[in-house]
């Protein structure tokens, strides 16, 4: 049986996968855009292997996108069809439960799985980087910042995951309000791997919360190879950057900002960088700055998107879209399909999220 670079026993798994396994795991840990590639090399060398399955389970909730949640789970419901959980070690078999349960629509049940998952397996890099990101998708602050400091002991300082860690505990710092020592670790973390862009955001919310606007655009500046392009989080940055910008009363630049990274002909579409457009411009709506023309082509590309009732983070930013372009109806028809949706009472951790805070 195959061991991972961190001593846990990988079933099903071998020489050829494990190296793909491992790549994949450090793509995802770095937010390179490839690691989807490389964790269809682990699955195609290893279509058994739980650990390889349970990653590309999480690949595909993490974005918040509806379809893609949609397919992973017809893929891992495919792969569970024929498991024989008895072979498996117990930490696989925690993975295949989080995995399953936040594929079924349940993060809170998800997510307490993964927190046992890591108190047992604390170096377990993949149960740490799905339950941290899964912190964030629900709002957990506390548990943002405790999930990965009660694992950090258990991890040699010279380990190469170590470093992104220590950015995913800088993040849950400051969203604890810990602005001077998360700053700390954070930078503690890019002086291990300068390139650690999760380890950037960290630090560049501490600036944010603290009103140090100049400050985050000097750091960001003196960083820009590396944060500004080729990564996964890259249109967030973007974002940050554009957010010290309008603090500064720079309108034309936050513009800038938001043609050429934000929102263009060339944007993908999804979830999150359309997020990330809606927010900014809101900004500027709330200031009285109405973008007429920037707001209809961002609500035509909600408008395409045709999203159920998966994420309420999303759905508040979609009406964004269409309050600020003028399109009342439309924002007024989400409104009333999660109206609609919650009278029939689905077992979700959506509908919790859309009843108390979406609407």
């Amino acid at each position: 049986m195959a061991t991972d670079r961190h001593g846990h026993p990988m079933t099903d798994t071998g020489a050829e996968a494990l190296a793909h396994y491992e790549q994949a795991l450090d793509d995802l840990l770095f937010f390179r855009p490839r690691v989807m590639e490389t964790t269809r090399a682990a699955l195609a060398a290893a279509p058994r292997s739980a650990a390889v399955q349970s990653l590309a389970a999480y690949l595909g909730v993490l974005g918040t996108e509806e379809k893609d949640a949609a397919a992973a789970r017809d893929a891992f419901a495919g792969f569970r069809a024929g498991l024989d959980t008895g072979k498996l070690t117990s930490r696989e078999r925690m993975h295949v439960a989080a995995a399953t349960a936040w594929l079924d629509g349940d993060l809170h049940g998800a997510g307490s799985i993964l927190g046992e998952l890591s108190v047992a397996f604390p170096r377990d890099a993949l149960a740490l980087f799905a339950g941290h990101q899964h912190d964030f998708l629900t709002g957990d602050a506390q548990r943002l910042r405790d999930r990965i400091g009660g694992a950090l002991d258990a991890w040699d300082e010279a380990d190469p995951h170590h470093g992104p860690l220590l950015g995913m505990y800088a993040f849950g710092l400051e969203e604890s309000g810990h602005y001077e020592r998360a700053e700390e670790v954070g930078m503690a973390a890019l002086a291990r791997h300068p390139r650690d862009v999760w380890g950037i955001h960290g630090v560049v919310h501490t600036y944010e919360m603290r009103g140090r606007f100049a400050d985050g655009i000097r750091f960001l500046d003196a960083r820009t190879d590396d944060w500004s392009s080729g990564t996964l989080l890259t249109v967030h940055n973007w974002w940050h950057y554009a957010l010290f910008t309008l603090e500064t009363g720079d309108t034309a630049r936050v513009l800038g900002i938001y043609d050429a990274a934000l929102h263009h002909d060339r944007s993908a579409g999804v979830a999150m960088e359309l997020l990330d457009a809606a927010a900014l411009l809101w900004r500027l709506y709330l200031a009285e700055d109405i973008q007429t023309a920037r707001w209809a082509r961002l609500a035509d590309a909600w408008e395409r998107r045709q999203d159920g009732p998966h994420y309420a983070f999303n759905d508040a930013h979609a009406v964004m879209a269409y309050v600020g372009a003028g399109r009342l109806a439309q924002a007024e028809r989400l409104v009333g399909d999660r109206e609609k949706w919650l009278a029939g009472q689905p077992g979700v951790s959506n509908r919790a999220m859309t009843a108390d805070i979406g609407l």
